[in-house]
């Protein structure tokens, strides 16, 4: 018999509950439970991976995206977005790099938890945004202990750097990225 699997209050479509069908308690052994249960789990690792992405399925195209949670001119366009990773003091935050014909502008994609001072839990969205006229240059870097490991360096013209990294294409990023610099110019 097919058990529905309820995570979160989401309901699987009945093509992913008979995936899990549970036997019947004469014919189980310990080993089916436990593949059942490997199976549920599964799911579930799927189904949280999946959510990353429901924030852009929800809200539509990347450039719905990008003018709501950032301030827009009526010229602006958006050249290139893509899935990335900021590298900050605190680690990695995952969210999706904007590329626009007047900005650079990065959006994570959970909310950052920090402390106050008076021990309060605070919480937002990690968001940077860089006129393309203040960037110096930009540059795809290798890391020396790891030579797979590829991030693309921002520096601005008071020489702040950005790391962002885990692109699923860098070479397409960084060119557009160098493109919309030099046509600021």
């Amino acid at each position: 018999m097919a058990a529905p699997i309820v995570s979160r209050g989401l309901l699987l479509s009945k093509s992913c509950q008979t995936l899990c069908t549970l036997p019947s308690s004469s014919i189980t052994n310990a080993m089916e439970r436990k593949d059942s249960l490997a199976v549920i789990r599964l799911l579930e690792i799927v189904k949280h991976k999946l959510s990353y992405g429901a924030k852009i399925l929800t809200l539509g195209r990347e450039g719905k995206i990008f003018s709501k949670n950032f301030s827009t001119r009526d010229s602006e366009k958006l050249l290139h977005a893509t899935r990335c990773s900021i590298y900050t003091t605190a680690g990695a935050i995952g969210g999706i790099l904007f590329i626009t014909s007047e900005k650079v502008g990065f959006c994570s994609d959970r909310s950052v938890k920090t402390y106050s001072a008076a021990g309060d839990v605070l919480k937002f969205q990690y968001k940077v945004s860089i006129p393309l006229r203040k960037i110096k240059g930009a540059g795809e870097r290798v890391n020396m202990k790891r030579p797979s490991s590829k991030y693309v360096e921002l520096v601005t013209v008071d020489d702040f750097s950005f790391w962002f990294l885990g692109f699923p294409n860098y070479k397409k990023t960084l060119r557009f990225l160098l493109e919309g610099i030099d046509h600021s110019k």
